[in-house]
């Protein structure tokens, strides 16, 4: 394991990731935008979907407020699992897998950020806050007496002034579980995990949807940003990796004898002779005789 490859220490990092989840709290509350914009863009969204035949939101949500033994987990699942279950994916990678951490951390960083520009470019209004017409129903509120929410979105009671309500593209909430599935599907060695990876994205895609807190379109925008933010990470390492390959750079130290063993390649020692790579041991080599017709040739 390089240098490169093992995660900083727990505090920094932690402090590094609350910087970040600040700055995204902030900025999300510094992009609300103008509600009439925030509409306008939501709507367009949704007549996009209805001419490609993708608006997904409207059955599911139908079926989410109608049936409660769906739509108060879904409200749950929307409410918690994202900021429970990505955190303990990093702590996972960080003590479990250390050598994937921080370019996992990157990806999972710079996602982020872009999802903030997406926030800033374009405020949008979510299903659950468009006019009753559009025919969604605001099922956090439908079933806020079950939960800790309130009738905005799913921020604690009497706290929904401190959120952005109008930031729903890129949807994060997809986003994030699919960064934390990829993560559990390639580095998790238990079935289990490896099918938790693949559920997770899909059952939040189904929640944020039903929940009428975003469209399809929403969904597909978080997953683009976690390519996008993939992208970006694969060349920063890149331009890394030949920086540190550069004329100048210190080279790699030679292998030990401790090393090699480890790798299951020792060196071949016996008895007190040194040997090359392709000497063969005293009970190897050859008769006397044969030494002596060899040597006559």
């Amino acid at each position: 394991m390089t240098n490169r490859q093992k995660p900083t220490r727990w505090w920094a990092e932690l402090l590094l990731l609350g910087l970040v989840y600040g700055a995204y709290t902030g900025g999300r509350l510094l992009a609300r935008g103008d509600v009439h914009l925030a509409v306008g863009h939501g709507l367009s969204v949704l007549r996009t979907e209805e001419l490609l035949g993708l608006d997904f939101e409207r059955p599911l949500n139908r079926l989410f407020s109608q049936q409660g033994l769906l739509g108060i987990p879904a409200d749950f699942v929307y409410a918690s699992l994202h900021y429970l279950v990505t955190p303990a994916v990093l702590v996972w990678l960080y003590l479990r897998r250390p050598r994937h951490y921080r370019s996992a951390r990157t990806w999972l960083v710079v996602s982020t950020l872009l999802g903030l520009v997406g926030f800033i470019l374009m405020p949008t209004c979510p299903p659950r806050l468009l006019d009753a017409a559009q025919g969604f129903t605001d099922t956090m509120a439908q079933y806020s007496a079950y939960g800790w929410w309130g009738a905005e979105a799913s921020a604690p009671r009497g706290l929904g002034g401190l959120t952005n309500q109008y930031a729903a593209m890129p949807s994060l909430h997809v986003g994030w579980a699919l960064w934390c599935g990829v993560m559990l599907w390639r580095h998790g060695r238990h079935p289990l995990l490896r099918g938790l990876g693949a559920a997770y994205p899909a059952v939040t895609a189904l929640v944020v949807m039903g929940t009428a807190n975003h469209y399809f379109l929403d969904a597909a925008a978080g997953a683009a940003v976690m390519a996008a933010g993939y992208a970006i990470t694969r060349r920063l390492s890149a331009r890394a990796a030949r920086q540190g390959a550069r004329p100048g750079a210190r080279p790699a130290a030679p292998p030990t004898a401790r090393s090699a063993a480890f790798r299951g390649t020792a060196p071949i020692v016996s008895g007190g002779w040194d040997t090359s790579a392709r000497e063969l041991l005293p009970a190897q080599r050859p008769a006397s005789d044969d030494d002596t017709a060899a040597a006559a040739r």
